[in-house]
């Protein structure tokens, strides 16, 4: 397990920042907000999930921070965040004073839970953290990099101490022998290193895993590792002699997590379901359900060992570990969100999320209204009919699905492009659907009955967007190897090739009037194209060139949204092409932006998990 428990010392911390604040008993979307959001929907997704030591509270990470949740009431009690560059991974210190913090950009950041605030960064990891571990004593910290690395680190000095060297790729998961004397460390190429924890040096490497070894867990006696792979099964080792002991088959997907009962008389494994197992004889006892979509990317056991709680498709669930009995389960997190779009009515926000789901969230309450589950695989895109009762999702199965917007109910699905879709979008008559795939072709459905009326071709690779214009005439898509293409909607006859842009168009959009074409590109520009003459008449660039994934403008068409891969969204004049604004504070890449029918609101959604929504002026 790449968490350790947190101390009752951060408990202690807690309780304090509870009673001095009711803010905390109030809408937890408004918590931590960045400057300017007025508000987050969604808590992002979920990372490593542990319970504290007397069992009060259930700690969450992921890229926006840690939330903390009541453990009795299963409330929202915190929300810790901070100049984190995204979380991966974490880790507490065995007597609670320390806990770090593995992040994207390669640093580790430890900080003081007495005071609340980071003691020293440590660099030298030259890529993401994927596994942070501390010693039982609390003074060496170990980390696993996708550099290739592990390394050790001097807890009270931050100093580095050595670097295990060996593995030949990434270093996916790390973890301390209970007795401090042996570190393991898991290979992508599914290898599992043993090291001796004081000297640095190898000791042993345990074959057997075909593929990236996600979690490494020994029992409390220090005697067993139980590792989980993406190859999708568990295997126990025997420490001291380092053999093969036992393989544990019938995962369907690869086991992200494993975890050792407090008593160490059972583990968890955890994939598309948990799985519970005898530890003495690799019997599986139990298998914990529930889980709509996905894998389960974390489990943990309560200190008592009588609780579970396991985290994936956005949510939280908790079972007895005892009978299996399920008993609660925890909302509101969210996987990926690739695609936002506000209803006509600008009352209902929907999102596309990774986890193969669609949200729908009340925009005035920003509650959660409803799921809608039967995706098979993630959501690219979705989009409002023009008369808000239609939802279309574009899905990476290769299929369109159309929902009930009132109801949720699944109405059709439609079926005839051989590789994912990434857009969706209906025509302004609300007569047809239009569909961009990754099989190089653009579909034209029967909005209404679904039927396939044309096929546009072209294209030499993906379409990657697809837009109408204002008057419907004309279909404008945006292919991965940086052409724009311009149709006739009536009669699929291509009208115009425009060239210019160097990567990919992630997304185009019409301006309100329909004489502009808005391109966003991989290349790190956005350019402005007169949709009459097919000119190129201007582009926009940021500072640093980030790749823009999404383009929106507003309803009066004055302001030009764009997000971007850094995790901000960049607000342009039309009228003087020049930068307004950049709003910052999502944790990933904005993968998309929508401005709400008022034109008052944007709403970007974000790799992190959530969308934020910012009020503007």
């Amino acid at each position: 397990m790449k968490t350790r428990l947190l101390s009752t010392f951060l408990t202690l911390i807690l309780i304090s920042i509870l009673l001095l604040s009711n803010t905390f008993a109030q809408d937890y979307t408004q918590w931590e907000l960045p400057e300017g959001a007025i508000a987050r929907i969604g808590k992002g997704g979920v990372g490593d999930i542990q319970y504290s030591p007397d069992g009060r509270f259930l700690a969450v990470s992921n890229r926006i921070g840690i939330w903390l949740y009541d453990a009795a009431t299963l409330q929202e009690a915190a929300l810790l965040t901070g100049d984190t560059n995204g979380i991966i991974c974490m880790a507490f210190s065995p007597d609670g004073r320390t806990f770090a913090i593995g992040t994207g950009d390669g640093t580790i950041q430890l900080w003081d839970t007495i005071i609340g605030a980071r003691k020293t960064t440590l660099t030298g990891h030259t890529n993401g953290i994927f596994g942070i571990a501390f010693s039982p004593d609390g003074r060496t910290l170990v980390s696993g990099s996708s550099d290739g690395t592990a390394r050790l680190w001097d807890v009270n000095t931050g100093m580095h101490k050595k670097t295990l060297t060996g593995h030949t790729d990434w270093v996916w998961s790390v973890a301390f022998s209970p007795d401090g004397d042996t570190i393991a460390s898991g290979d992508s190429d599914g290898s599992i290193y043993l090291w001796d924890a004081h000297a640095g040096a190898h000791k042993k490497t345990l074959t057997g895993h075909t593929r990236y070894i996600h979690s490494l867990a020994f029992s409390p006696d220090g005697r067993t590792l139980v590792s989980g792979g993406e190859d999708n099964t568990v295997r126990l080792w025997d420490v001291i002699t380092g053999a093969h002991k036992k393989t544990l088959i019938g995962h369907t997907g690869p086991v992200q997590s494993t975890v050792f009962s407090p008593d160490g008389s059972i583990f968890a494994s955890a994939s598309g379901h948990v799985w519970l197992w005898n530890a003495d004889t690799g019997e599986r006892k139990m298998t914990l359900t529930g889980f709509m979509g996905g894998g389960v990317n974390s489990v943990a056991f309560s200190p008592s060992g009588n609780t579970i709680a396991a985290g994936g498709d956005g949510n939280i669930r908790i079972w007895d570990a005892n009978t299996g009995e399920h008993k609660h389960t925890l909302t509101g997190h969210t996987s990926m969100v690739r695609s936002v779009a506000f209803s006509p009515d600008g009352r209902t926000l929907a999102t596309g999320n990774f986890d193969s789901t669609i949200q729908l969230w009340n925009i005035h309450t920003r509650t959660h209204k409803m799921t809608l589950t039967g995706n098979t695989w993630d959501v690219q895109s979705v989009a409002f009919s023009p008369d808000g009762s239609t939802i279309a999702s574009g899905n990476s199965d290769s299929k369109v699905r159309l929902w009930d917007a009132n109801t949720g109910t699944h109405i059709t699905t439609l079926t005839g492009h051989t590789e994912g879709i990434y857009s969706v979008i209906f025509s302004p008559d609300n007569q047809t659907l239009a569909s961009g795939s990754e099989d190089d072709t653009v579909r034209l459905w029967d909005a209404k009955t679904g039927r396939h009326k044309k096929t546009l071709t072209g294209h030499i690779e993906d379409v990657q967007s697809v837009a109408f214009s204002p008057d419907g005439k004309i279909i404008a898509t945006g292919c991965s190897d940086g052409t724009v293409q311009l149709w006739n909607a009536k009669t699929g006859t291509s009208k115009k090739t425009l060239i210019g842009h160097t990567r990919g168009i992630w997304n185009l959009v019409f301006s309100p009037d329909g004489n502009t074409l808005a391109t966003g590109s991989g290349d790190g520009t956005i350019r402005l194209w007169n949709t009459n003459t097919g000119e190129h008449e201007d582009t926009l660039i940021t500072n640093d060139k980030q790749s823009t994934y999404n383009v929106a403008f507003s309803p009066e068409g004055h302001i030009l949204a764009s997000g971007h891969e850094d995790g901000t969204i960049h607000l342009w004049d039309t009228n003087t092409r020049k930068q307004m604004a950049v709003l910052s504070g999502h944790a990933d890449r904005v993968w998309s932006v929508a401005f709400s029918p008022d034109g008052k609101t944007l709403a970007g959604g974000s790799g992190d998990g959530t969308v934020l929504l910012w009020k503007l002026r």
